[in-house]
Parts: structure tokens; C-alpha cells; sequence
């Protein structure tokens, strides 16, 4: 039998809805409820196009040339996307993930990043799926199993389905983000700008149309709980959200508008993150884990209508 570019499938099953998370990269693959697809996702025999649902460790978003310094030590990691000269969406999208548990509706995979050049810590990392009759929840844990100190940043990129035959400019998108990261030619940030009085500005809500989004946003306002929240709505009234807690600060959001024909602006990539794009150079909002430390993030996907 042939080995799939996602390696191993692993359904989940609840309340009628059905998930998919891979073996490789340890991603979602595909989420369907009530009958409709709620992320734009890709088939078993494919790779993930565009990052399509990958986790993004041990640093989210661009890395400018992969460089950073930590500790006093200077650090290079692999260029991956070549185009801009920048490091992207960590080292383990194109990894094999080790299941450690699993039911009917639950799984949690596990991965074990070695140390190497760039990146010369030794990272564990677990992330647990879990599908009810309320939606996706997903849990990310990291441990420094090394002897010194690491840098950790960490984020997922699924893509939420506009709606059958519909494309993001088709609905309508709410989002949290107070603040939005302004970006130079290679998408990296050069500041930050309050979005009040701009397009940007969807807290209330508001029609995407041609509107062109590839950008983090942060100071994400919050419910009661804590959690921060992206809606998407197509004209009839359903749609999808994804959820989030305190340990994402930040939120990249992205209409699509590179991804090739016929599938541009089909899916809205929402992508929580724990720092931002270039936080490794940056030193923003990077966490440092101790030996022996440990750190948790729980974000989730949830139908709406």
C-alpha cells in the first residue's frame, strides 16, 4: 500500500460532525458538521496546499532570513520561502506526529523536535483534538526537555470555508483585532496602527467584498471568558467561528488572494498565534521555557447557524 503525503488519516467522529488530523505535520486535514463543510480544507492524497490546517512551532508566520539571536548566540535557520527570504511556519509541518491517545472523538499526537542547525533545543510537543456537538477544540502543549533555556512561539493555520459555491467576498467577517501590524515588501512588520476608522476595523462586523487581508492583528478584544473570537457568515446565515484564549495575543488573518485559481479567496485563513510574524529577531511576546517547562494554548472551531 502506498504511503499518503499526510502520512496516516485519523477520523474523528461526534453529534454527527466528522474531523480528520494527519500523521504529517499533525494538522487538521478537514472538519465537517451538519452537512457543510467548515474549513476550506484538501484531500487524502494531496499535500497541504497553502499551509492548509498546519500547527506553526516552534514560531509562527516569517522569520526575516532566519535569522534571530538568543542568549547572545546568533542562530540561522533554513530559508523556506524563497520568494521573500524569509523563514516561515516553523519546523514541523512536513514532520511525522506520534499518536499518544486515542478515542472515537479524541486524539492527541505527539512530536519530539531534536535539536538542530537554527534550532539547537530540544522541543516536545503534544497537541490533543477534540470533537463534540459544540464544535473542534484543540490543545497545544510544549515542553523544553533540553539542559538550557528555549525561545517558543507557536500558532495553526486553518482555512474557514466561505459556504458551497461562495468566496470570502461573499460574507460577512467578524473580527477582534483593536490593532493592526503594517507590513513592508516581504510581509514582515514595520508598526503597528489603531484600526478604528478603517477598513480593517471588524469588531462590529462587516462585508468582505474586495477587501485584501494578509495581516496580524493584536490588543484582541474578549468575552467574558477570555476567549477572542472570528466569525465568518455567509448571505444565509451560517457559518463558521474559531475561538481562542488568553495565550493568543495575536491573529493573522488572510483572504487568499495568492493562493492559484480556482481555489482564491475560497477559504479565510485565520490563524491564532501566540507571537508575532518576526518575533524570534524581535524578542516580542516570545516565550522562554526553562528546562523542565511547559506551556498550554487551547484555541477551537465552532458551526454558527
Amino acid at each position: 500500500m502506498r504511503v499518503l503525503p499526510t502520512g496516516e488519516q485519523y477520523t474523528l467522529r461526534s453529534a454527527g460532525a466528522e474531523a480528520v488530523v494527519t500523521e504529517v505535520g499533525g494538522g487538521l486535514r478537514s472538519y465537517r458538521a451538519g452537512g457543510r463543510d467548515l474549513v476550506d480544507g484538501f484531500g487524502s492524497h494531496d499535500m497541504a496546499p497553502n499551509a492548509r490546517g498546519h500547527v506553526l512551532a516552534p514560531w509562527p508566520n516569517r522569520l526575516r532570513d532566519g535569522r534571530y539571536t538568543w542568549d547572545g548566540a546568533e542562530h540561522g535557520t533554513p530559508v523556506s520561502e524563497t520568494e521573500t527570504g524569509n523563514a516561515i511556519h516553523g519546523l514541523v509541518r512536513f514532520v511525522a506526529w506520534q499518536v499518544v491517545d486515542r478515542t472515537g472523538e479524541r486524539i492527541e499526537l505527539e512530536h519530539l523536535l531534536h535539536p538542530q542547525p537554527g534550532y539547537p533545543f530540544t522541543l516536545r510537543l503534544r497537541i490533543a483534538y477534540e470533537l463534540s456537538a459544540t464544535g473542534l477544540r484543540v490543545q497545544t502543549t510544549a515542553t523544553n526537555e533540553g539542559d538550557q533555556a528555549l525561545p517558543y512561539g507557536e500558532g495553526h493555520h486553518p482555512y474557514l470555508a466561505a459556504g458551497a459555491g461562495l468566496h470570502v467576498d461573499d460574507c460577512t467577517l467578524v473580527a477582534p483585532g483593536r490593532t493592526r501590524l503594517e507590513t513592508d515588501e516581504r510581509a514582515l512588520p514595520t508598526g503597528a496602527v489603531d484600526v478604528s476608522g478603517t477598513r480593517y476595523d471588524l469588531r462590529a462586523g462587516a462585508p468582505i467584498g474586495d477587501l485584501l487581508i494578509d495581516h496580524a492583528f493584536t490588543d484582541l478584544e474578549r468575552d467574558d471568558d477570555g476567549l477572542a473570537w472570528v466569525r465568518l457568515t455567509a448571505p444565509d446565515g451560517r457559518g463558521v467561528a474559531v475561538w481562542m484564549d488568553r495565550a493568543y495575543g495575536y491573529l493573522q488573518l488572510f483572504t487568499g488572494d495568492v493562493v492559484p485559481e480556482p481555489r482564491r479567496r475560497e477559504g479565510l485563513a485565520v490563524e491564532p498565534m501566540t507571537c508575532p510574524p518576526n518575533a524570534f529577531a524581535t524578542g516580542e511576546a516570545v516565550l522562554r521555557l526553562e528546562p523542565g517547562e511547559s506551556t498550554t494554548a487551547v484555541w477551537g472551531i465552532a458551526p454558527l447557524g
